[in-house]
Formats: C-alpha cells, structure tokens, sequence
C-alpha cells in the first residue's frame, strides 16, 4: 500500500542529544540511547471515519520522535499499518450503504491528505491487513501447533473454527526474564483488563474460550462477511492484534525500539501484540512502548457517539492553516490527556503570526542558542512545550531588537529548525 510523500527535512548544525522517553511497560522516563540505527512502529487507522484531532495528536507525537532521531543522525525505520478489514470498517459501510472496499480506499486517502497537510513525515513502510493476510495465516497456524492458540465452537448458529489465543498457556511458556506475561506493558489487574476488553474490541463472553480475555486471531468467514484464503485455518480474516504483530515483525528488527500508539492501545492492544510476538519470536515485540495522551472538546471526550469530533479535513476546508492545527497540538505534552478548545487554537494562530513576523527580524548569532534550547527540551521526552516555550522567548527578544539589527541568515536558520524539529513550516 503507497503512503503519502514527506516533504524535505532541513538539515540543521549539530544534532540533538540522547533522547529520553517515558516508557508505558516501565513506568518511568528511560534512555533511549544513541545508535546508528532506530525503529518505530506506530498503529494506524481503521479507515472508516475521517481524521479527527486524537488521530492528529498521536501521530504528530511519534511525527516528533522521527525527527528528533533524524535530528541525532540517526536511520530511522518506520512502520504503519491501517486495519483496513475489521468489524467497525464493515459495520459503517452497512450502515452508509457503501461498499466497504471504496469506504476503506476514500478515507485512506483522506488520512493521507491530512499527514501531508500536517508535515507528518510518511512511514517506510505502509501496510494494510489484507495484504499482510497471507503472512498472518502462517503465523497463526503457527501459534496453534505450539499450544497457545486454539479453535472454538461455533455457538448461536455461528460457525466452528474461530482461533483464540491462549493468554494463560503463553505466558507460561518461558521463565526467561523479558519472557511476556499478561500485564507486562499495561501493568492493569484483571478487574481492569475485563472492563477495557469488553469496551475496546474484546468479546469477553464468548461461549468456548478458554478464558474471557483470550483475544481473537482469526475469524472464520461468515455469510455476508468478505474472506480471503486461510489454508488449515479455513477461509476467513484476522483478528486486531496478531496484524500488527506480524507486520511488525516482517518488517522491523526484533525487538524493535518503540511501539508507539494512542494511550486507548496500551490494553488490550499493545498488550496482546507483545504476547504475540513473543510466542512467535521468543524475543520482545518492542524495547520500549510510548503513548499519546487522548484529546477531548471543551473539557468532554471526543467520540463518534458524541458526535463532538474536530475533524482535520474540516478544519483545512474551512481554511484554516495546518500549520497553525499542529501549532496547537504542540502546546500538550504528548502524554497528557487534552481538550481542544476555540481559545487555544486562536492563541496557535497568533503564535503562528509571531513567529513569522520574528524570523524576519531575526537578531544576529540568536538562531543556535535557540536551536540548542529546543534541543535540550525535546530530548527530554519529547517536550514540544518547552520547545514551544524557547521560541517565544526568543520571538519576543527578536521583535523588541527591532529589524535594525536582523539576520536574514539567522531568521532562515530558525524557519529550517522550526520546520526540522517541530515540524511547524512557517
């Protein structure tokens, strides 16, 4: 599947320190470390909706790490996958009377349309679960030959054949010390981890499986229900968390250095996908697991049910700049849980304003000072706001010089640093 096309990265003078990161499965801000080379994987989209501003806000997150591991020369390989078959695609197209194939492909595209107006750099490599499905039936057999997956009954009038995971059985598997055990990445009890199941795709009461939080790994086709070839596991399609896996694992080393995602993914998701990965590999799925916070609307949750979603391609259509929507994304801590208000985009867009007329009064010997400082904060977990904070500083300081005493040198050098670091194009 073709992603979207990155535009040009400035190369800056320097390069940014060893980056530390707040890691999920830990709990604590760790160092990443400085190599040659680093992966990410981060989670896609379901296309059956448009991009609303918590898919933004998660992927310009991990948008910011990709350049914060070019800015310290590093190779940075990245992976995306997009869900493009699974119960909310086709329960949608149902409802719109849409063939979910052409309901999948529009919003895709619109996805793509709005990373690019985004400046989100695109991933290496861009995958859809259709057609990962020919190296996910492999692996799922695989798991069934080594005991920890397993066939169900068909019940109600559904067929036989559905294969689960057997969470208990895997986790039992190895006493090696990085070895997975359910609650290694969410660190959730089993109260906790049953009422998310239920909420986030699980179905916890399924008749047959061995135990409720036992995720899916292949659904065996049903009347109605698109299917591709499943070799002993018969016809069919996968379940959530094994795609990732096996995506992950074709095209990443293992493990890999960052699972990234929306917090909402911690559990059951990235939680399932580690186990995943190690009954396949015996090696960790990832070396750390990173998460954005989740984005409300004036103080309340942002969801489909609401109807309260701020859509990206709403925005752009009503003409607002990009630059300015992921201005105003930058000023949240990547971690923290937000509302997007009309008070803290107008303050992006004045924000924006300032620093346009700043670079053009820029004074002379300011740029590397300020670059350093954006430096500092960003290899602290990503702290755009700090970053954010430095270039006010330093606008202010260039609009009481006066153009007198401006730079053109420095004032592009800036511009390069807010478009390489922050990924604001100004």
């Amino acid at each position: 599947m073709k992603s979207w096309i990155s535009r040009p990265v400035p190369e800056l003078p320097g390069s940014l320190a060893s980056l530390r990161l707040f890691d999920t499965a830990l709990g604590q801000v760790v160092e990443v470390g400085h190599k040659a080379d680093q992966s990410m994987y981060v989670c896609g989209i379901t296309p059956y909706d448009a991009t609303h501003m918590g898919h933004a806000a998660s992927y310009v997150a991990f948008d910011l790490l990709n350049r914060a591991w070019r800015d310290a020369g590093t190779t940075v390989s990245y992976v995306q996958n997009v869900t493009d078959i699974d119960d909310p695609l086709l329960e949608r197209a149902n409802a719109t009377g849409v063939d979910w194939r052409e309901l999948a492909a529009s919003q895709i595209e619109l996805f793509h349309t709005d990373m690019d107006a985004l400046n989100v750099l695109a991933p290496d490599h861009y995958i859809g679960a259709v057609e990962a499905i020919p190296d996910i039936v492999p692996a799922v057999e695989r798991l069934i030959a080594d005991g920890v997956a397993y066939r169900v009954q068909g019940a109600d009038g559904e067929p036989d054949g559905d294969v689960y995971y057997d969470v208990e059985t895997a986790g039992k598997r190895s006493d090696a010390t990085d070895a997975w055990t359910l609650g290694d990445v969410s660190g959730l009890g089993e109260a906790e981890m049953l009422e998310l199941f239920a909420e986030r795709g699980g179905d916890p009461a399924r008749p047959g499986k061995r135990q409720a939080l036992d995720p899916l790994l292949w659904r065996v086709a049903r009347e109605g229900e698109p299917s591709w070839p499943g070799a002993s596991l018969g016809d069919g399609r996968p379940g959530w968390h094994i795609e990732c896996t096996v995506i992950a694992q074709k095209y990443l080393p293992a493990p890999f250095t960052v699972q990234g995602g929306g917090s909402d993914l911690i559990f059951p998701h990235h939680e399932m996908g580690a186990g995943h990965a190690y009954s396949l590999a015996h090696v960790p799925l990832a070396r750390h697991y990173a998460h954005a916070g989740m984005v409300g609307l004036d103080g309340e949750k942002m969801s489909k049910s609401k109807g309260n979603l701020v859509l990206v391609s709403k925005l752009r259509a009503a003409g607002e700049e990009p630059a300015a929507i992921r201005l105003a994304i930058l000023a949240h801590h990547y971690r923290s849980d937000w509302s997007w208000t009309a008070e803290g985009f107008a303050e992006a867009k004045q924000r924006l304003a300032t620093w346009r007329e700043a670079a053009l009064k820029a004074p002379a010997a300011s740029a590397t000072p300020l670059i350093a400082a954006m430096r500092t904060e960003l290899a602290n977990d990503l702290n755009a706001p700090g970053a954010i904070a430095a270039v006010d500083h330093w606008a202010q300081s260039a609009l009481t010089a006066g153009a007198a005493e401006a730079s053109p040198v420095d004032g592009a050098l800036v511009t390069d640093a807010l478009n390489a670091l922050l990924g604001v194009e100004l």
